[in-house]
C-alpha cells in the first residue's frame, strides 16, 4: 500500500512544493496549514508519516509532535526548521520527533530521510505483530521487569530507538545499562549493523585513542600492523561507550570532533576517513557535576546527551526483584529443572538493598544454587551479607516484640511511643540508615518516617 505523508506548514508555497515532490516520488501526500488541521486529517485518514515545520502560528511543530506521540506513537514525525541550531534540533527530538531537517534542504536528502522513517514504521509494526503472535513476556527486548519504573523506561526506549540521536544512559553500576543499549540498537534501523561495546574505564589512557580511532603501522612502539578503530568497526551500526565519564581529557575533544564531523583520523595518519555510526554512552557518575567541575567537556556532554535515559536501580523496582531471581534460577539451573526459592529466602531477597543491582542479584542466585544441592533455596544458601542484614532486621523485630510483652510490674512498662521509637531506630540501623528501605519494612511512607525521626531528634 502506498504510504500517506502529511505535510504541515503555514506557508502555502512550501506546502504545495512538498506535496508535489512527494507525489512525484510515488507517495500519497496531504497538506495542512496548521496543527489543528493536521490533527483533523489524522482523525480522518490513516497517515504513515508527518512532515511538519517547527515554527508555526499557534501550536508549534514541537507541540504538534508531542500531541502525535501521545495519540499515535507509531507514526514518525520529521521536523523541518529554518533555524538549524542544536537547541531546536534537540527540542524536536525530545518532543518525540523521529528526525529533523534544516531548510533549505536538497530534495534527494529529504526523500532518503523519509524513506528511512517509513522503513522504521514498517519494522515497528512488524515487531508489534510478532509480539502479539508470540504472546506477552514479563519484560522487553531481553530485559526482565514489569515495575512502573521499567515500564517508563521501555516507553522511552520505544520512542527514541528509531532516531539517530545520541543517547546517554545514566544508572548505577550493575543496573543493566548495556542491556538497554542493546535494546536501543536492536529496535533501530541500524539493527542489521554491528553493535560494538567499549568500557572506557578498562582501557589505559594511552591506548584509548588507538582503540577508538585506530592506528597505522609504526604509529607507536609495538604498532607492527595497522588497526581499524572501533568507530569504523561499528560502521552502519552502534558504538556503545560505557563509563564515558572516565574518558581522559585528551581524548574527549578528539571524540567530539569525530562525532561532529563524522570523520576519523587514525593515530599516525594524515588522512581522515568518513564514519557512519550512532553513539550510545553510559555512566554511573553525575556528568553534569563533572561538567560544572571542568572534569568533562560541556560540548561533548551535550553532543552525547541529546536524549538521556535513566536506568532504575534494582531497589526501586519492587516485585521485579523476585521476577529476576526466578529468571536467574531458571537460566542458571539449565539443563536441570529450575530450583524453587523458599518463602523465607524470597523475603530476604525482596528486602535487600541491592547496592550491586542486577549483577549482585545474579551472583547471589548463582551462590545459592551452588549450595542448595538442587533443593529449595533457603536463607542459609544466600550470601553472608544478605543473611546478616536479614538477621539485623529480624533482631529488631524480636526486640520490639519482647518490649511489648515485658512481664515487669506496671511501673516498669515502657510507654508505647518509646517502644515505637526504639523499634524504628533499630530497623533504620539494621538497613544502614536507608530511609526508603526502613519505611518499606515498617509499613509506612517515607514522609511519615521522616516526620517521626524529626520528632525524636526534637525530643
Amino acid at each position: 500500500m502506498t504510504p500517506l505523508i502529511l505535510v504541515v506548514d503555514d506557508e502555502r508555497s512550501m506546502r504545495e512544493l512538498l506535496t508535489t515532490q512527494l507525489e512525484d516520488r510515488g507517495w500519497q501526500a496531504r497538506a495542512a496549514a496548521n496543527a489543528g488541521e493536521a490533527l483533523q486529517v489524522m482523525a480522518e485518514r490513516d497517515v504513515d508519516l508527518v512532515l511538519t515545520d517547527l515554527r508555526m502560528p499557534g501550536m508549534s511543530g514541537a507541540e504538534l509532535c508531542k500531541e502525535i506521540v501521545n495519540l499515535r506513537p507509531d507514526i514518525p514525525v520529521v521536523v523541518m526548521t529554518g533555524f538549524g541550531s542544536v537547541e531546536n534540533a534537540i527540542a524536536a527530538i525530545r518532543a518525540g520527533a523521529y528526525d529533523f531537517v534544516t531548510k533549505p534542504f536538497a530534495q534527494e536528502a529529504l526523500e532518503v530521510m523519509l524513506e528511512r522513517a517509513l522503513h522504521h514504521r514498517r519494522l515497528t509494526q512488524e515487531m508489534r505483530r510478532l509480539r502479539r503472535v508470540c504472546g506477552n513476556t514479563p519484560g522487553f527486548a531481553g530485559m526482565i521487569g514489569t515495575s512502573p519504573a521499567m515500564q517508563r523506561m521501555y516507553e522511552l526506549i520505544d520512542r527514541v530507538s528509531g532516531a539517530e540521536a545520541s543517547v546517554l544512559l545514566v544508572g548505577e553500576s550493575g543496573s543493566g545499562k548495556e542491556l538497554v543499549a542493546r535494546a536501543l540498537h536492536s529496535r533501530s534501523p541500524r539493527s542489521q549493523g554491528p553493535f560494538v561495546a567499549l568500557n572506557c574505564a578498562a582501557v589505559p589512557e594511552q591506548l584509548l585513542e588507538s582503540e577508538l580511532f585506530g592506528h597505522t603501522k609504526g604509529a607507536f612502539t609495538d604498532a607492527r600492523a595497522g588497526r581499524v578503530g572501533l568507530l569504523r568497526q561499528a560502521a552502519k551500526g552502534t558504538l556503545f561507550l560505557d563509563e564515558i565519564g572516565d574518558m581522559s581529557s585528551t581524548v574527549q575533544p578528539k571524540l567530539l570532533r569525530a562525532l561532529q564531523e563524522r570523520l576519523v583520523r587514525p593515530v599516525g595518519s594524515d588522512e581522515e576517513v568518513e564514519v557512519d555510526v550512532r553513539v550510545i554512552s553510559a555512566t554511573n557518575h553525575d556528568l553534569r557535576a563533572a561538567v560544572a567541575g571542568s572534569r568533562f567537556r560541556a560540548d561533548l556532554f551535550y553532543r552525547l546527551a541529546v536524549v538521556t535515559v535513566h536506568v532504575p536501580p534494582l531497589r526501586e523496582r519492587g516485585d521485579d526483584i523476585l521476577l529476576l531471581a526466578e529468571h536467574f534460577c531458571e537460566q542458571l539451573s539449565e539443563p536441570r529443572e529450575p530450583v524453587a526459592i523458599g518463602p523465607a529466602a524470597a523475603s530476604m531477597l525482596a528486602n535487600h538493598n541491592w547496592p550491586g543491582n542486577v549483577r549482585e542479584l545474579r551472583n547471589a542466585i548463582e551462590h545459592a544454587l551452588a549450595l542448595c544441592g538442587g533443593q529449595e533455596i533457603r536463607p542459609d544458601h544466600l550470601p553472608l551479607d544478605l543473611r546478616l542484614e536479614g538477621a539485623k532486621v529480624a533482631e529488631a523485630k524480636v526486640e520490639a516484640a519482647e518490649l511489648e510483652n515485658d512481664d515487669e510490674p506496671a511501673g516498669g512498662f515502657l510507654p508505647l511511643g518509646e517502644i515505637e521509637r526504639r523499634y524504628i531506630l533499630r530497623v533504620l540501623s539494621a538497613v544502614g540508615g536507608n530511609k526508603s528501605r526502613a519505611a518499606k519494612i515498617l509499613g509506612i511512607d517515607r514522609k511519615t518516617l521522616h516526620a517521626r525521626l524529626q520528632r525524636y531528634d526534637g525530643g
